[in-house]
């Protein structure tokens, strides 16, 4: 091509450009560029709820912004807001609001219709209330209702019910029925007749809105002192009637299955948008750890309400979204209601922290699991961090037999013993003709702590935890769907605390649940895993609300008393980690048994049915002298199993073995 080809070329190109360029400017002339940046700036302005800084017309931009903020204030949330293609028609520009709101478990989405004019170099909002949300009228405000789903059930062995809806009386102050002047004075004599903190009480009456009702106290039922008369002489007083997810009585399994009621303002803060004031939540035991299945999903309804014109004025309503509740699942225990209850009525006149554990040891089931009233709402039966005391022995006899012992060996059972210079001696009243050269399943039945000291040298610290988890014990409990310990025995202790090992105690601890699956373990021939929900499965991939708590571990000491003894010299075998067989539990069964038929509690013998096999334990806590003690005693009586503690009471065999022997009896 020629040179003058070239530059003839050169200049058709820059003149198509030139084209092309002017066509954009046309095009970006038409103000679109503009409108599109108004209609964002709109939408994330109403997402931040403040459009103060934009060009308004039809309402000055503050009081747009003051009813912006009073129409959602109601909603406790910011919308997600996107505007949608824009459409121009000379200097007006018209677009969708597409809104997104996630309401408790809720999302409602909507679009609203918003106008643009130009107005100069700017583009100004045409503001009316239908901008926030279609059919919205000028002095209406959003609010949210929640509508409860209904709560799943809690229920029993055989599938009976424990926890169902029960109907209730919920009372309190109905705002809408007292004048805003006496709202404070109602809210006071309220506190009073219900026996709340009146300043804090006042305080939550004068928060809620005008048109609140505001819970004081829910009651199963009307009492001597709350009348429905005493409650509707107060201006404003109001008692609903309602249902609520309730246990047969109010301190059934409490500390197990813990309560429902009104979500507090740290819960709500917790459950990132899932629970709202004014929502029912699980506190505690298994209504808080399995509270989201149990809950369901609560529906929403978004409600209009007009300004009132005058005080004490009904106002009518507008339903602009709904979302349909989803019912809780229903949660499956083991629990027999029967034995429940017959082991909380055992406890009932018990002073100090106590529990009852009953156990099916052919399949582990939890059939009870009380804690006294004296535990003031602990769940000291499965949570409990206590030294065992002779109920251990169990463990130790085990120990022994995989060394060769059996029920019918002869062991040394002194009067006192000292190892490194720490002095170990037989409980109060322990019978002379006990004493020297026993058979194990004498000194067993008995309780020699002075044997079982002994037996130190021949088993070690390693095989006494072994013997333990063969036994189920310091083991984790994976079937059991509840939070509970399982009990602890260190794998390493040399001197006084292996041997205050040898008798639980040292740093060996057991909860009254543990206690029991020890018990079940020899009744079963087999270790007892225990189990009290069922469908736990459902529920495993929600995380726990609350950790286990802990309840005090004082440290363990056995009693002074000088004098010694000879050990015997057995060699120590190896560590062991296979389950209990049912040779072994058969001895163990054994020597149980002669606890009873032999032993310090022989009033077992009385209980009607299948022979019962026990151990007693007493353990000695804290710096006072005589030392104060635990009170524990296991059973087994046919297929079941059964562990009793009280935390401060003297020995097992006179404290808790009343309290055993009642129980048994009434089980049948």
């Amino acid at each position: 091509m020629s040179q003058m080809g070239k530059l003839k070329k050169h200049r058709l190109v820059l003149g198509l450009v030139s084209l092309v360029m002017a066509g954009s400017l046309t095009a970006c002339d038409d103000g679109r560029a503009g409108a599109e940046g108004a209609a964002k700036q709109l939408a994330s302005s109403l997402a931040a709820l403040d459009v103060g800084q934009l060009a308004v017309e039809g309402k000055d931009a503050a009081a747009a912004n003051d009813q912006l903020k009073a129409v959602f204030e109601g909603l406790d949330a910011k919308p997600a807001v996107a505007s949608g293609d824009v459409k121009l028609d000379g200097d007006t520009a018209t677009f969708p609001l597409n809104y997104t709101w996630n309401i408790g478990s809720a999302k409602w989405e909507y679009s609203s219709e918003a106008t643009l004019k130009k107005s100069g170099d700017k583009w100004a909002v045409q503001w009316t209330p239908a901008l926030l949300a279609p059919e919205l009228s000028e002095g209406e405000t959003l609010s949210v209702k929640t509508v409860p789903a209904q709560r799943g059930q809690i229920l029993g062995a055989g599938e009976a019910p424990i926890v169902e809806d029960r109907p209730v009386f919920r009372v309190g102050i109905d705002k809408t029925k007292v004048p805003a002047d006496q709202t404070d004075a109602s809210a006071r004599a309220m506190a009073a007749l219900l026996g709340l903190d009146a300043e804090e009480y006042a305080k939550q009456v004068a928060a809620s809105g005008p048109q609140a009702f505001v819970e004081g106290i829910v009651l199963r039922a009307y009492t001597a002192e709350i009348t429905e008369a005493k409650i509707e002489a107060i201006p404003g007083g109001s008692s609903i009637p309602d249902s609520m997810a309730l246990a047969p009585t109010r301190t059934f399994a409490r500390a197990l299955l813990g309560s429902v009621g009104q979500a507090s303002a740290e819960q709500i803060e917790n459950s990132n948008g899932a629970l709202r004031a004014g929502d029912t939540t699980g506190t505690g035991g298994l209504q808080q750890k399995y509270d989201s299945l149990l809950r369901g999903k609560d529906g929403v309804e978004v409600l209009a309400t007009p300004e009132a014109k005058s005080e004490g004025e009904t106002r009518g309503t507008k339903v602009f979204f709904s979302s349909l509740p989803s019912p809780g699942t229903t949660l499956k225990t083991t629990l027999d209601l029967k034995l429940q209850q017959l082991a909380e009525e055992t406890l009932a006149g018990v002073g100090p922290a106590s529990a009852i554990v009953a156990l099916k040891p052919s399949t582990g089931a939890v059939l009870a699991a009380a804690s006294g009233p004296g535990s003031n709402g602990y769940n000291t039966a499965l949570l409990g961090q206590y030294a065992p005391g002779s109920t251990f022995k169990i463990v130790d006899s085990l120990a022994m037999f995989r060394n060769g012992t059996t029920p019918d060996s002869k062991v040394e059972c002194p009067s006192t013993l000292t190892v490194d210079g720490r002095t170990f001696k037989n409980a109060e009243g322990y019978p002379e003709s006990s004493l020297g050269s026993v058979t194990l399943r004498d000194a067993f039945a008995h309780s020699c702590n002075t044997a079982f000291i002994n037996a130190r040298d021949a088993v070690s610290q390693d095989q006494l935890e072994s013997a333990a988890q063969a036994l189920g014990v310091a083991v984790e409990a994976p079937k059991l769907g509840a939070d509970a310990f399982l009990g602890s025995v260190p794998g390493a202790a040399e001197g006084t605390e292996h041997a205050a090992s040898m008798i639980g105690q040292g740093k060996v601890l057991f909860s009254p649940l543990s206690a029991a699956v020890m018990a079940a373990s020899v009744a079963n021939g087999a270790p007892v895993s225990p189990q009290l929900v069922l469908n736990a499965d459902a529920a495993q991939n929600q995380a726990d609300t609350q950790d286990p708590s802990t309840s005090a571990t004082p440290t363990e000491s056995g009693t002074a008393s000088p004098s010694s003894a000879s050990v015997s010299a057995v060699p120590v075998s190896p560590a062991s980690t296979k389950p209990i067989t049912k040779e072994e539990a058969a001895a163990l069964s054994d020597m149980m048994r002669a606890v009873v038929t032999s032993g310090h509690a022989g009033f077992l013998a009385e209980v009607p049915g299948t022979p019962v096999g026990a151990k007693t334990g007493t353990a000695e806590f804290g710096n006072d002298n005589p030392p104060k003690t635990h009170a524990w005693i296991v059973a087994t009586h046919g297929d079941l199993a059964v562990a009793v503690f009280v935390e401060e009471g003297g020995l097992g065999a006179t404290t808790s073995g009343p309290l055993l022997k009642s129980f048994l009896t009434a089980a049948g």
